[in-house]
Order: structure tokens, then C-alpha cells, then sequence
């Protein structure tokens, strides 16, 4: 099967899915998360990984339809930490409904999610229940680590790879790790595997970072510059801080500790100054630096390079996205 092949698969599957019951006002926030829309990359990857090895794919889907659900419970209860009223261009469940609501059902979702990765071949549930637990605390890591980040005046370019390692990286790697299990893959291509979607992850929050300043805005769906509104250090900030002359570096400072009152021209300041110190091309380069360790874990896995082509296509389409 084609990357589309698996993307239609997965999405069908989702869809499908009848997840509202009584109560339903405990349920029907569960399926409106569900089924917001998604691109479904990470079960995807699971698929993919699974099909590479030669497993059953079938067999897949239910981990697979597992960690998206844990994805999607991640975002209900980060839109309410976040207090972010929209998630993928529809109200987000707090909003929607309530906190309380979207605590309770985000609950039974990450239920739901654990549910389904017990669906696999007793063979493999004892590691894949394993690596499922690893993956929820260490991405709950990553989200507590994010948060101190926002107290904190200066974070060091280590300490926020590592943060997106566990917020956003270790997710990919596990779907793929997943799919690798579940088809009986030997443990060092499992390991390659889970180390290909851990780099693609770190190279996918760094374009993320970048779009954000940098991406066309028609295309990117949403106005540049709110992560400087926002005050996040990304890495472009971190950066930016790191290569900065004594009069830059207050600059910036001075428009993160909201000194810049026009939102616009906060977000013209730091744009420029991160032209001048050509981060944004720095960042490039980074992102390159991870696929291309990506690519190297993928070259040393022992399958051919038909069966590697999806998770080559699915790397580049990443690399390559706008939005």
C-alpha cells in the first residue's frame, strides 16, 4: 500500500469508529476530538512501520487508533492548560462544552486509548503496554518542562531540544516503534526505527517553530508571529539570544518582556532581528541535520529500499510542508 493507501485506511477506520454511549455528554466531546480533523500521520506510522517489516496491518490498526487517541487527549488537555479557544479551526472542547467537560471526557479518552493498544497478539502486549507507558510519561515530561520554560528568563538550546524530544519527538518514534513490534521486527530495527521518527519529530517541531515566523500566511492558515505575541522560546529565540550583540540582545529582550505595545511591531522587531543574525537559516540547517540523521537510522535498517520508500515519502512530505 501507497502512503495515500495507509492515510485513507487510517482516516476510514477513525471514522468509523462509534465511540458515543451513556452518558453521552461524558462521550460526544471524545468523538468531536476524535474527529476534528488531523492529518493522522502518527497512526499512519504505525502502518507504515508495520507494513515495512512484513507484519499484518490489520493487526496494527488497533495500537495504531490507540496512539492517536492519546495524541488527541493530549491536545484537549493542553488547549485548557493553554486556554486556546480553537483547535484546527473549530472550537476546542472547553470551549465548546467546559473545563470540567473537557477534564472528564480527555479522562476517558486516555482510557479509551489504552484500551485499544491492549488489542494486539499476546506475544507483543507485555512491550507494546511497555513502550505505551513510556511514551505518556515522557510526554507528559516534556509538557511540564515546557511550562517551566515560560517562568524561566533564559532556556539553553540543549535543554529545548530536549523538551521537544519528549513534547513532540518521542510520539513519532513510538507509533513507528509500534508498527515495528507488532510485525515482529528484530530489536535493532526496532531501535532504528523508533530513533528515524524520534529525529523526524525534532526536525518537525523546528519547522514548526520556523512556519510560525517565517511561513507564507495564506498558506499557513493562520497570521505570523504568534509565538513572539506569545513569548515562546523556540529555538529561533534561543538562538537569536545565543548570536546577539550587546544592543540586539536587549532589543529582544525588551519586546519578550512586552515593552513593545503594537503587536505588529513587536512582531516586525524580532522578525528582523532574527534576519539580521540569519537564524532562520540557522534553523534550516538544523532541521537538515535532523533529517539527515533521520534518514541514517532508516538506511541501517534491514529492509529493502522498496519497502523503506513510504517512510521516505512520509519524511520528505514533512520536510517539504508549508503549513
Amino acid at each position: 500500500m501507497t502512503l495515500d493507501d495507509i492515510l485513507t485506511l487510517i482516516g476510514g477506520r477513525i471514522h468509523e469508529l462509534d465511540l458515543v454511549r451513556a452518558p453521552r455528554e461524558l462521550y460526544e466531546p471524545v468523538d468531536y476530538c476524535l474527529k476534528n480533523g488531523g492529518k493522522r500521520m502518527r497512526p499512519a506510522m504505525t502502518l507504515l512501520a508495520c507494513q515495512m517489516f512484513g507484519g499484518d496491518i490489520e493487526k496494527a490498526i488497533p495500537p495504531a487508533i490507540g496512539l492517536e487517541l492519546f495524541h488527541n487527549f493530549t491536545l484537549m488537555h493542553d488547549d485548557i492548560m493553554d486556554n486556546a479557544p480553537i483547535r484546527r479551526g473549530k472550537p476546542a472542547v472547553h470551549t465548546k462544552w467546559n473545563a470540567n467537560t473537557a477534564i472528564l471526557s480527555g479522562d476517558v479518552m486516555f482510557a479509551l486509548a489504552g484500551e485499544f493498544m491492549t488489542k494486539v497478539d499476546d506475544t507483543h502486549l507485555r512491550q507494546v503496554m511497555e513502550e505505551y507507558h513510556k511514551v505518556v510519561i515522557e510526554v507528559c515530561d516534556g509538557q511540564q518542562l515546557d511550562m517551566n520554560f515560560e517562568q524561566r528568563s533564559e532556556v539553553s538550546l540543549p535543554e529545548y531540544v530536549e523538551m521537544i524530544r519528549l513534547k513532540t519527538a518521542v510520539l513519532p518514534a513510538a507509533c513507528l516503534k509500534m508498527g515495528a513490534i507488532v510485525a515482529g521486527a528484530a530489536p535493532d530495527d526496532q531501535n532504528h526505527i523508533y530513533r528515524f521518527g524520534e529525529c523526524i519529530g525534532l526536525a518537525f517541531q523546528l519547522k514548526d517553530d520556523w512556519l510560525d515566523v517565517f511561513g507564507d500566511e495564506a498558506k499557513f492558515g493562520k497570521k505570523s508571529g504568534g509565538d513572539i505575541l506569545a513569548n515562546k522560546k523556540t529555538w529561533l529565540y534561543i538562538k537569536a539570544l545565543e548570536l546577539a550583540s550587546d544592543t540586539q540582545r536587549q532589543t529582544l529582550l525588551s519586546a519578550y518582556a512586552n515593552q513593545i505595545s503594537d503587536p505588529d511591531q513587536k512582531i516586525r522587531t524580532v522578525k528582523n532581528l532574527f534576519l539580521e543574525l540569519k537564524v532562520d537559516q540557522l534553523c534550516v540547517k538544523q532541521m537538515e541535520h535532523w533529517y539527515e540523521k533521520a534518514f541514517n537510522h532508516l538506511d541501517q535498517i534491514t529492509a529493502t529500499e522498496s519497502e523503506k520508500v513510504n517512510l521516505r515519502a512520509l519524511a520528505r512530505m514533512l520536510f517539504d510542508r508549508e503549513i
